[in-house]
């Protein structure tokens, strides 16, 4: 949970709590109006085959930043240190996640290449500056995450389902919601499923797979975006012999507003 105090941080002041191991809540709901990122690091023999994974997937898995030898982010947020800026990290053996952590700088090696993934709780302050409510914002909670039945396009060893993250909204306010996120793909774009958990393998909504349960009121439909979780069940199916994500709900807040990611994206795109 998170106090009245988290809520007025800066992502400059996030990382730095990150950093210091003094940030235990989920940065989710921080910070709406800012871009956050999911992470991904992998031995470089397995690079290749994840940016082919994430070409052919996505709405699940949109690459913001790709980030070799030192683990120092130059786009995203200029600085900030792969390794000790997320709040937790999961690692990964063989698959199975072994422990979970709040830094990796001893797993951080000169061939080791790190992803920072767009993640859905980028959206919140667009949202959230239209009216529309955010719930897991609102109740300062970890954002909830489902797995579905839905599958990814597999490429080398990656593969598995999509997980989805959820926000209730009011029935009147969904299309809003629609209309809002669809231009945002570098965030995951446009709801998958609206208002039907069941069709897509959910079975309770007070069950997430990661993340925390929120509020359903009566009236709100529950709408379900592709998550960059879907990596964490592509890991399992790959069974490398060593991977690191953060933990869902614990993404890295970014330095640029998510308004002027579009533009600047394209500048970065064209500058590498």
């Amino acid at each position: 949970m998170h106090t009245e105090d988290d809520t007025k941080l800066t992502p400059r002041e996030v990382r730095a709590l990150a950093r210091d191991n003094k940030l235990t809540a989920a940065t989710s709901a921080l910070c709406p109006d800012y871009v956050k990122a999911s992470l991904l690091i992998l031995p470089a023999a397995y690079a290749d085959d994840f940016l082919r994974f994430a070409s052919w997937n996505p709405e699940a898995c949109p690459v913001l930043e790709v980030i070799r030898e030192k683990p120092l982010s130059s786009f995203l947020a200029p600085g900030a240190n792969l390794c000790t800026d997320f709040p937790r990290y999961r690692v990964f053996l063989n698959g199975e996640v072994s422990e979970e952590v709040r830094e990796v700088k001893a797993l951080w090696n000169i061939g080791s290449v790190g992803f920072l993934l767009g993640c859905s709780a980028s959206f919140d302050g667009a949202l959230l500056a239209a009216g529309l409510p955010v719930r897991h914002v609102e109740e300062h909670r970890a954002m909830p995450i489902y797995q579905t039945k839905l599958r990814t396009c597999p490429a080398g060893p990656f593969r598995g389902p999509v997980l989805v993250s959820m926000r209730p909204l009011p029935q009147a306010m969904v299309k809003k919601a629609y209309q809002l996120t669809e231009p945002m793909e570098l965030v995951h774009g446009a709801p998958i499923q609206i208002g039907a958990p069941e069709e897509i393998g959910i079975a309770d909504l007070n069950k997430p797979d990661f993340g925390e349960a929120v509020s359903i009121r009566d009236g709100e439909t529950p709408v379900f975006w592709s998550s960059s979780a879907t990596v964490q069940a592509a890991l399992r199916f790959a069974k490398l012999p060593l991977a690191i994500t953060d933990v869902p709900g614990y993404p890295l807040i970014s330095d640029i507003r998510n308004d002027a990611l579009p533009e600047l994206f394209q500048k970065e795109k064209a500058r590498v």
